[in-house]
């Protein structure tokens, strides 16, 4: 009797994803009174050049959800079927731009003041949209490093990633750099395209800011196709002027470094691919046709919800900041903490090293590994309309 009352307390929350549209569309809408003195303080004791995996925000600084959530979001909130296109190329070159424009729906807007929670270990998130069920764990908690596993049977189709970001002090700014593989692989086509992402960029001073930037390679191991993609964003004068969300790059044929097509736009608007050959000009990716209309996933089995799922552990936390109760916010964050503590005394009072349920890892010279233990991924109890 006392397990079925657990049961029925537990708090799952789900929010809204972020998006490209205003702030106050989402959950994560919250910015914190006096934001830019808070955040000065938080880091007046922290050098520059330091490590900041282990760096603990309160509660005022998180948005609802996971990070967990976040990488998710990426891959199962969107309003246009990307992958299906990706599969539907009638040429190896058409497959290769669509995946090149689903790149692109992966880079998801950040807002400056607020970040999500650190995952424990093993902590989960599943959730399923149509055919393509998608599984997350945290397979490291210092270094964090996460994996992903996402199957659509139905178009033959498959992703893995494993991802350590690595942010950083510098003073003025906070730099994540995101380590590690992203694969997709079309299996009826019989290609794996291989890529990273672009690292997140904090200004602090003198206009607080957060973009992401930098350089991202995709390629096809089979065809040799290559997408050259650079992440542009220079800081304004003042708020004035400088570069946002920009993305410029190429697309080449790595046996004959011929480039067939140019690349250009905005990744939070629209981005245009140029023919070499005939200069024709169209567009690839529009921002607003991908993120419109997008509404938090719904639980459709609370019961089948695992208990490391992350909108269980953190649901006490992300309801307490959704209400604005900052007081139990931080007890709820504490709870979560020293939960886990306890668990990692236990395991060294007994010897016991933590194993993933989910995939095989390694970490060698190469960096963090990780295959799924399983074939496919089961459809989920959360969905994602």
């Amino acid at each position: 009797m006392v397990k079925m009352e657990e049961k029925k307390e537990r708090k799952i929350v789900l929010t809204k994803p972020m998006t490209v549209e205003r702030e106050s569309d989402s959950d994560a809408a919250y910015k914190a009174p006096n934001l830019l003195q808070r955040i000065l303080s938080l880091f007046k004791n922290v050098r520059p050049g330091s490590d900041l995996t282990r760096f603990q925000l309160p509660p005022l600084f998180n948005l609802p959800k996971s990070q967990l959530q976040c990488y998710g979001e990426s891959v199962y909130c969107t309003a246009s079927d990307l992958l299906s296109m990706c599969n539907s190329g009638q040429s190896p070159l058409d497959r290769f731009i669509s995946v090149v424009a689903w790149c692109m729906s992966t880079t998801r807007p950040v807002t400056f003041g607020v970040a999500p929670y650190n995952p424990i270990l093993g902590e989960t998130h599943h959730v399923s949209k149509g055919n393509l069920n998608v599984l997350l764990e945290q397979i490291s908690h210092h270094p964090p490093v996460t994996a992903l596993h996402a199957t659509d049977e139905k178009e033959n189709i498959e992703m893995i990633w494993c991802q350590r970001p690595d942010p950083k002090f510098h003073g003025t700014s906070v730099e994540a750099q995101v380590h590690g593989k992203r694969k997709l692989k079309l299996l009826n086509h019989g290609e794996t395209y291989e890529m990273n992402c672009p690292h997140l960029l904090l200004r602090i001073l003198p206009v607080p800011d957060a973009d992401w930037a930098g350089k991202v390679t995709i390629r096809c191991l089979e065809t040799g196709l290559v997408a050259e993609l650079s992440y542009i964003s220079s800081p304004s004068f003042l708020g004035i002027g400088g570069n946002h969300r920009v993305i410029k790059g190429k697309i080449l044929d790595s046996s004959s470094f011929k480039v067939l097509y140019e690349v250009d736009g905005h990744w939070d608007r629209t981005v245009k691919l140029k023919d070499t050959n005939n200069g024709k000009v169209r567009v690839i990716y529009d921002a607003k046709e991908v993120f419109s209309g997008l509404e938090a996933p719904i639980l459709k089995d609370k019961e089948s919800v695992w208990p490391t799922e992350s909108a269980n552990v953190w649901g006490e936390l992300s309801q307490a900041i959704l209400s604005k109760d900052w007081e139990k916010a931080r007890e709820a964050k504490l709870k979560v903490e020293e939960g886990q503590r306890k668990l990692v005394r236990e395991r060294e009072s007994k010897g016991e090293t933590w194993i993933s349920k989910h995939f095989v890892v390694s970490n060698n010279k190469e960096g963090w590994q990780c295959s799924p233990i399983h074939k496919s991924v089961p459809t989920a109890p959360i969905i994602a309309k």
